[in-house]
């Protein structure tokens, strides 16, 4: 896949979060909840997801840019 990666909400279609990332496959998963999973992917992935209505996809912010305002940050 090509294009921008992105930091982005998935709501899971039917709220079947386990069926979503079963059929998905190849996200980064960063976070997640009943519901939703928050992810990085690339800009085409996310394109394909919304095309197949595997997700509603919230575009949050490109990961270079989630990474360059978290840069030496400690949890």
């Amino acid at each position: 896949m090509t294009g921008e990666r992105w930091v982005a909400r998935l709501d899971a279609a039917g709220g079947d979060v386990a069926g979503l990332l079963a059929r998905a496959g190849g996200l980064d998963v960063w976070e997640r909840h009943d519901d939703a999973v928050v992810v990085a992917a690339d800009e085409d992935h996310l394109a394909e997801l919304e095309r197949r209505g595997l997700a509603r996809v919230e575009r949050l912010e490109p990961v270079a840019e989630f990474l360059d305002r978290h840069q030496g940050e400690t949890t």
